[in-house]
């Protein structure tokens, strides 16, 4: 959201929407016209799709301040087994603190339960009601949480996805904002 304002600014005539629901099919959105940039953590590679990394970031394990895992500098998967973690309501295939945490070290949290949006996330985890894996920039400015690194470390990048070839002018122009952008 940090580029909306500076695209604004320097494209007056361009209309801009942004959609954030999680059943949303980006992919198939971006392929039919439908929108002209899709922002995702994970590209799929399709034949006339182009993806641009705008920034990295590391995935966390979020937890209360209070929580005991709070007293740790990393979290290992077992360390989950009590635990409530939340997730955005994606499928477990597509969720990295299951396929590049959790399931290569044969763990599983003691319930997984799903929430829409960042805010009720964080203000569950705040709250000691649960953990939750989450970018790292995310926690920037976030009360009574910390980011614990989840084993190793799982790092990620931001990409912007749009049609093959030339992007209109407007569409560099918000790819070249988000490159410089910080978070």
């Amino acid at each position: 959201m940090r580029v909306v304002d500076p695209f604004l600014a320097e494209w007056p005539d361009v209309e801009l929407d942004v959609t954030t629901a999680f059943q949303f099919g980006g992919l198939a959105a971006l392929l039919s016209h439908e929108i002209d940039i899709l922002v995702t953590p994970d590209p799929i590679e399709r034949p006339g799709l182009q993806y641009t990394p705008v920034f990295d970031y590391e995935l966390v394990l979020a937890v209360a301040e209070t929580h005991p895992l709070a007293q740790k500098h990393r979290a290992e998967p077992e360390d989950l087994a009590g635990e409530t973690l939340i997730t955005y309501p994606i499928s477990r295939e597509r969720l990295d603190i299951y396929t590049r945490f959790l399931v290569p070290a044969h763990a599983l949290p003691r319930r997984h339960r799903t929430v829409e949006t960042t805010d009720l996330m964080l203000r569950l985890v705040a709250s000691g009601r649960a953990v939750s894996a989450t970018p790292d920039w995310l926690l920037f400015g976030a009360r009574g949480v910390k980011g614990l690194r989840l084993g190793e470390g799982i790092t990620k990048s931001i990409h912007l996805g749009h049609r093959a070839g030339e992007p209109a002018p407007y569409l560099s122009g918000f790819i070249n904002l988000a490159k410089n952008v910080r978070i």
